[in-house]
């Protein structure tokens, strides 16, 4: 989407200290989250009460408000979403930012009129995936951070929405939304707020200790004058954990980057940094020299430069222009302040002015021109009439009271109509006398014999040709969850080229895959991260004849998802914890010396295998999720069997001691399964 206004400067606001130094220095907008559904959870946040302040200190600032409801919600909690909506509209928020299409579909029911955007966490790096977006009534789109230059034009310039990206902060390894390292070796799930952030800890491919998954921070500021060529229209800083001086330099920085004018890339760097920056991804040079970690003089910095940061927020700066104009007449003076918005102000001076022997229309102007420590800087002054004398005073406490009460009008809040609707009756999945089983696989040559005594297959769609005819009624497409670069016209070429040979669907693991086959059998994987019936409903709506839950869903609260379609849950399989664009072995090898595998060592001496493929990576679990000594108790329609890392012979042994419900005889897990929702 084109725009011809200004770029926006979108600063994180953890609490309301770091909401002001946002504004104070100058962002254009804010992003906060409430005191739940935040994928920044451990933030100060906000509540219902401090929201409604939020948004009017910076409403009466020309500042917008969008507010994070950005994680999965679990059934249970169907309920304190409408609440959490209840409150943004409430206090007039100018959007909500969100992952869960329940979000979506709670607020297109409830609130129409307010605005939503796709989170980051949607996964969103095509212009399939933006069209969809804009389908579904989203007016914005937060690109996923892996994108170079090129592809993000390319996606802003061809699509109806506004595009988002992150221009400086933490970055991810994974693609966000696709990361289930900390829920499933801590418990602690991303995609809920609650990432514990292993991927800092050593990960090493050489025996060496380093820290292979953790990346340098982004700061692509330089980079926002291309930016907004590209047809962003807002530059998004990280940070919602920071405090207000690291806030206050990176929208320093910003502002100075996007006027043309040199900006300390060091006190930057200070503030906060991972051995440096990186804009490796925009540049596309995505090597190893974007790995770092924070080291002891990284900390060394950050607490000498802080003192000095504080000035750039101590005093706010003047954005909103005011017009003034000044009726005088023998028993008095009144002024009228309007800032072209349709708001006008108006005070009366105390005291009829005295006959002056000299002009006052100068002295009159400095004092009401004097502004400062106040949002408003004077546009334009008119006077009418014949201005008498009044002592400096008086001019000054004329112009505090119409602005004032200026301010006051700017800053009301404008709610936004919300009517509460009772939620979808409850429906609850019944057991399965016998879990069906379906397998999907990485590869071809890993489908062993007995495979053909499955429900269904599920293999890649660039493997098509290999399933014998046999078979195809049976087998399902996947679609892969990350398609950069020209991979999505690749898919797009595999979709039209197996379209008519007899398949039974395509497996969507992307927003963007509902257009890319859409008028096809879909079924939706694991990558579209279905945690709640509401979402379940949604994605039934599109099309979906079946789907995958995330296995982060506890087994006592998946039994509420019965969308009136098949759903399948995970129930053995090396979890894939990370998809990364970036590969983590780049410190220790290159790709012509790689053979597309590898591992990764953790701090305990657990081996993470790490495999190649379609231009990203996936690190997987070594330990091996498996249910089938307990396949009674999962409640769903179908159980599905996740070969990855194994062999034909592997295969063939997991399926037989699944069917015959055998304990596994080595280390395994039972994932989120049976713990408490997170």
């Amino acid at each position: 989407m084109n725009s011809n206004a200004p770029m926006e400067i979108l600063a994180p606001a953890g609490n309301m200290d770091a909401l002001t130094a946002a504004v104070y220095s100058g962002a254009n907008a804010v992003y906060l989250g409430l005191k739940r559904f935040s994928a920044r959870r451990t933030a100060g946040n906000f509540d219902a009460d401090e929201l409604r302040q939020a948004v009017s200190f910076c409403h009466g600032r020309g500042v917008k408000v969008y507010v994070a409801i950005n994680t999965t919600a679990h059934p249970a909690e169907l309920e304190g979403l409408c609440d959490a909506l209840a409150d943004v509209c409430a206090a007039g928020a100018d959007a909500v930012i969100l992952q869960d299409l329940a979000v979506a579909a709670l607020a297109r029911r409830m609130a129409p009129d307010l605005p939503i955007h796709g989170s980051t966490q949607m996964s969103v790096h095509t212009l399939e995936g933006a069209l969809e977006l804009a389908e579904l009534g989203f007016s914005r789109v937060i690109l996923a951070r892996e994108l170079s230059l090129s592809e993000i034009e390319h996606i802003a310039k061809n699509c109806p929405i506004e595009v988002e990206v992150f221009v400086h902060g933490a970055l991810c390894m994974s693609v966000s939304g696709q990361c289930y390292m900390s829920a499933f070796l801590g418990g602690r799930s991303g995609n809920r707020g609650g990432c514990a952030g292993p991927c800092r800890l050593p990960f090493a491919a050489d025996g060496s200790g380093a820290c292979h998954l953790s990346l340098k921070d982004l700061s692509a500021v330089g980079s926002l004058p291309a930016l907004a060529a590209a047809g962003v229209v807002s530059a998004k800083i990280e940070g919602r954990l920071r405090g207000p001086e690291y806030v206050a330099a990176a929208v320093n920085a910003c502002r100075n980057s996007l006027a043309g004018q040199p900006y300390d890339e060091k006190v930057l760097q200070d503030v906060f940094s991972r051995s440096g920056f990186t804009n490796g991804y925009i540049e596309g040079k995505i090597n190893g020299s974007m790995f770092g970690v924070r080291t002891a003089e990284d900390s060394a910095a950050s607490k000498a430069v802080m003192p000095a940061l504080r000035e750039l927020y101590r005093r706010e700066m003047p954005r909103v222009p005011v017009r003034f104009t000044l009726l005088c007449e023998e028993e008095g003076c009144k002024l009228t302040a309007a800032d072209g918005e349709g708001n006008t102000a108006i005070a009366y001076t105390q005291n009829a002015p005295q006959k002056a022997e000299k002009d006052q229309r100068a002295a009159i102007e400095r004092a009401l021109g004097k502004t400062g420590g106040t949002p408003f800087y004077l546009e334009s002054l008119s006077i009418e009439g014949e201005p008498g004398y009044l002592p400096g005073s008086e001019w000054n406490e004329l112009r505090r009271a119409a602005l004032e009460s200026l301010l006051k009008k700017r800053s009301a809040l404008k709610p936004w109509a919300f009517t509460r609707l009772p939620l979808p009756a409850a429906q609850r999945h019944a057991l399965p006398a016998k879990l069906p089983l379906w397998g999907r696989f990485e590869h071809w040559e890993q489908v062993p014999e007995n495979a053909g005594e499955l429900a269904g297959l599920i293999v890649p769609v660039f493997e098509a040709d290999q399933v014998p005819q046999s078979l195809r009624a049976k087998t399902v497409l996947e679609l892969p969850r990350a398609m950069f670069g020209a991979m999505e016209p690749a898919v797009a070429k595999a979709i039209e080229a197996t379209r008519n040979g007899g398949f039974a669907g395509y497996l969507a693991q992307n927003i963007a895959h509902f257009r890319l086959a859409k008028g096809l059998p879909l079924y939706g994987g694991f990558g579209l991260n279905i945690t709640n019936p509401l979402a379940a409903d949604t994605y039934k709506a599109m099309g979906l004849r079946a789907m995958t839950l995330l296995p982060e869903v506890p087994f006592n609260e998946m039994t509420a998802i019965a969308p009136g379609v098949p759903t399948w849950a995970l129930v053995y399989g090396h979890m894939p914890l990370m998809l990364t664009r970036a590969c983590p072995l780049q410190n220790v090898t290159d790709c012509a010396h790689c053979g597309k595998k590898g591992e990764l060592t953790d701090r305990k001496n657990k081996h993470f295998p790490v495999r190649c493929g379609g231009g990203v990576r996936q690190v997987y679990n070594p330990v091996p999720l498996y249910l089938g000594d307990r396949a009674g108790e999962t409640p769903a329609d179908a159980g599905l069997l996740l070969f990855t890392i194994e062999s034909k012979e592997q295969a063939a042994k997991v399926i037989d001691r699944y069917r015959k419900g055998e304990v596994w005889p080595g280390e395994f897990t039972r994932g989120l399964y049976y713990k408490p929702a997170q």
